[in-house]
């Protein structure tokens, strides 16, 4: 059963896509990855992890440098999961906490699916946003040259050499 509550207050329940709940006081800022009670992993992504979580952070920069955002912050986390989050409405739930002293970030995503699948749709979205920056340029060769770039590039493959390179276990996420 529901626990009343007034109108407008704060919860730090987080229902999950799966169904079921948990409270974001629960989270640790390392935490990368939830092994839920329903028996699936879900990802968790804080904004303060940075995007050099899923890409290399020479990318990251090129992103930032060219990514004009409507905020006016540098292209990162924040923005990658809002992709994330419009590709995955059912999949994907956040939580505020920018209001909650107790709690080191400020906004955190969970998905219904695991961190891993999480880092692959992100490396997917990623090349989509490039390939639209492409589609644009001046230049007549830069699409053929991307696509066939693309053609051997394998998402899945760079994400698992990705992920053996870095060492998701320490908490401050650094390239091994």
């Amino acid at each position: 059963m529901a626990e009343p509550r007034v109108p407008g207050e704060q919860t730090s329940e987080l229902a999950l896509p799966c169904g079921e709940s948990i409270a974001y006081h629960e989270l640790d800022m390392g935490l990368r990855e939830l092994e839920c009670s329903c028996g699936d992993s879900h990802a968790v992504v804080m904004d303060m992890h940075p995007l050099s979580r899923f890409v290399p952070e020479d990318l990251v920069s090129i992103l930032d440098h060219v990514v004009d955002t409507t905020d006016g912050l540098p292209f990162g986390t924040m923005h990658v999961m809002g992709m994330v989050l419009e590709e995955y409405p059912d999949q994907v739930v956040s939580a505020d906490a920018s209001d909650d002293g107790t709690v080191g970030f400020s906004l955190v995503w969970m998905a219904g699916f695991s961190a891993r699948r999480l880092h692959e749709i992100v490396v997917e979205l990623i090349v989509e946003l490039m390939e639209h920056a492409v589609s644009h340029a001046d230049n007549d060769h830069a699409m053929d040259d991307f696509e066939a770039q693309m053609l051997e590039f394998d998402v899945s493959e760079f994400v698992e050499e990705y992920r053996t390179k870095r060492d998701f276990e320490d908490e401050y996420d650094t390239p091994a």
